[in-house]
């Protein structure tokens, strides 16, 4: 293809200066005029690591051109055009010849293939490490990446182009060195190297070159290395590399002229490949700081009733694997029902995946805990009941469930009749102190019995004083007047609502000391006995903004809203709506009416029950969180009918 293009030119006062292109099958050229013999002003060489940005209308709204850019090994061409049309015929003539050519490797890859090809040859294997120093350590700065990149791909988010990157990544590999403080910079590699995918085989390669030693003098110093082991540790805890990578070494570092201590980091390694999953976080500075020793971290893991586990983990320890030790520990590995791991605060909690990496989970309690004064822990509790019946008394289970229960009450989505909830809150106080006695330390009323919420206030702030004018000279008085108003509205709710939980209170402490006698055991009993009498004890509950039913008739499909703001609930026997503080069900479909149920958006559960679609939607929770965790009791509890 040739053609009159125009080309940003870097110096000069002429910016744009038109020249005669000339595309061949090896190369961009352009020339001053399309006179035969005429002068070759440059030359672009095109090559499969080639890039072109394609014209864009941002750039013809700012120019009144239409551009396109060739970024090649040294040059980059920005060439523009009037005609969009042009530009596009352009592009597709330079991508076609960049496509035609054959993948560029560099000499890393070669040799790479070489190892692989006489892996069963030790001798021509040390003989290529020997007389080629790209492989192995070197003091020396690293001018191009040992493997190949896309020119001229820019990344955004504050990175150059991937080339530029994989240089620099280099760089703060040689500072590891002499730094007194490593972990920062080992961040900030795998941060860079997690954003930026294609990196994750060049950190491999540039790690593994830094480690080899294989000359005399290298075994000698090989321990004023250690750096670049530590962070190969972390980097294989965090991703893995590409197979192609692998056969460099990654999987066999062991050496039997290392010394110890760098052969304990090497066994280390290949371990954790074998183990590794791509990871959502950068490991944290404990983390770090236990990788390096090759230790394992510990994880404290709450369960309700103020208990608590200590659990040694590693990179690789999932939920699932969590859940199974703790129900080891607890003696619970004969129950019926199902349990799981939650994100928890003080107001919010959110169930863990089974696949979740936890190291991910603390990393990310680490990162909140900094943002703001909230506790994060880990908490195991019961996800899905299936058989609340057969539960031992004196069983560890019973009491998960009992503190559950309260929880729900606590929370107000237990509704029962406000006699019921005193009774409720003095067995809880039974349980927890004993017989009542005027020293007895009793806790909050919010620990025992449902957040009264307070009064109301106008939505709107209430109007001036009688013969307030709407003048400049009086504004400032209709503000202060207005103000004050509703700091005295606000001061009379929280007096009420003050005298009401002193009564309630009182009504609590009253029904406390009938109880004189009852054990802690008969106490808990009593309190699950009160609660069973809702209908939707044992359920699993999620609130949804709204709730969708669409019926299959003859004449065509309905589609209307039946109600907002309702809680969901999932058991053994029947999935359950409920208004909130209504102890009857909305509606009610039995799981043996379940035909189908699954997600149709990152906030959409769908199920399916006879000829009825019913559609759930939250606004609650992050994506992809909720959706899921309808899904899995629900898929325990079919499975149970199945």
């Amino acid at each position: 293809r040739i053609g009159w293009l125009y080309r940003e030119l870097s110096c000069g006062w002429v910016k744009q200066r038109r020249f005669w292109f000339i595309l061949t099958p090896d190369s961009l050229d352009y020339y001053s005029s399309p006179e035969p013999g005429g002068h070759r002003l440059s030359s672009l060489v095109l090559t499969s690591l080639c890039t072109i940005l394609w014209p864009d209308k941002h750039t013809y709204r700012e120019t009144g051109y239409w551009s396109l850019c060739v970024y090649g090994r040294k040059h980059c061409y920005r060439l523009f055009t009037k005609h969009f049309n042009e530009a596009v015929h352009w592009a597709c003539a330079i991508q076609k010849v960049i496509s035609s050519k054959a993948p560029v490797e560099t000499p890393t890859q070669l040799l790479i293939r070489d190892i692989e090809e006489n892996k069963f040859n030790p001798e021509v294997v040390e003989h290529i490490y020997q007389h080629n120093p790209i492989l192995t350590y070197t003091q020396s700065p690293l001018y191009a990446p040992l493997l190949p990149f896309p020119y001229g791909n820019v990344c955004g988010n504050g990175y150059a182009a991937v080339r530029e990157e994989a240089v620099r990544m280099f760089n703060c590999l040689q500072q590891l060195e002499s730094s007194t403080e490593p972990i920062p910079i080992m961040q900030g590699v795998l941060q860079t190297c997690l954003d930026l995918r294609p990196l994750r085989d060049e950190i491999y390669c540039q790690l593994i070159k830094q480690t080899s030693t294989h000359t005399q003098t290298q075994m000698q110093t090989q321990t004023q290395h250690l750096r670049y082991w530590q962070l190969l540790t972390c980097v294989s805890c965090t991703f893995l590399p590409n197979s192609k990578v692998d056969r460099l070494g990654v999987s066999d570092l062991r050496n039997e002229k290392a010394c110890p201590l760098v052969e304990s980091f090497a066994w280390f390694i290949s371990q954790a490949v074998e183990r590794t999953c791509c990871r959502e976080c950068v490991p944290s500075w404990e983390e770090m700081e236990q990788l390096m020793r090759r230790q394992e971290l510990l994880c404290v893991v709450h369960y309700p009733g103020a208990g608590s586990r200590t659990l040694r983990i590693n990179s690789h320890t999932t939920a699932t694997e969590v859940v199974k030790r703790m129900v080891e520990s607890l003696g619970l590995q004969d129950s019926q029902n199902t349990f799981a791991l939650f994100e928890q605060t003080a107001c919010w909690e959110q169930v863990v995946g089974g696949s979740t990496i936890i190291a991910d989970v603390l990393t990310r309690f680490q990162n909140l805990s900094s943002k703001d004064l909230s506790k994060w822990h880990l908490c195991f509790k019961l996800y899905c009941l299936l058989d609340t019946d057969s539960i031992s008394v004196d069983s560890m289970e019973y009491l998960l469930l009992y503190e559950q229960c309260h929880e729900l009450v606590v929370r107000g989505q237990l509704p029962i009749g406000e006699n019921d909830l005193q009774s409720l809150a003095a067995l809880r106080l039974q349980a927890q102190l004993g017989d009542f006695s005027p020293l007895s330390p009793c806790p909050a009323l919010e620990q025992l019995y449902p957040q009264q919420s307070p009064t109301a206030l106008p939505a709107t702030a209430p109007g001036g004083p009688p013969g307030c004018h709407a003048f400049p000279g009086v504004f400032l008085t209709g503000a202060l007047w207005r103000q004050k108003r509703q700091q005295e509205e606000q001061e009379r709710a929280r007096t009420r609502a003050k005298e009401e939980g002193v009564a309630i209170m009182a009504a609590i402490v009253e029904h406390w000391r009938g109880l004189a006698g009852y054990s802690r055991t008969q106490s808990i009993t009593a309190y699950l006995n009160i609660a069973r009498q809702w209908s939707g004890f044992g359920s699993t509950l999620y609130e949804v903004d709204f709730y969708v039913v669409r019926e299959h008739i003859e004449c065509g499909h309905a589609l209307w809203p039946l109600s907002r703001k309702l809680l969901l609930g999932v058991a053994a026997s029947a999935i359950s709506l409920y208004h909130h503080g209504e102890t009857e069900a909305v509606e009610s479909f039995p799981i043996d009416q379940i035909c189908s149920y699954g997600v149709s958006d990152s906030r959409t559960f769908r199920i399916t029950a006879g000829e009825r679609d019913l559609l759930f939607q939250t606004s609650k929770v992050q994506v992809n969180t909720r959706p899921t965790a309808i899904y899995s009791p629900l898929m325990s509890s079919t499975a149970k009918k199945w």
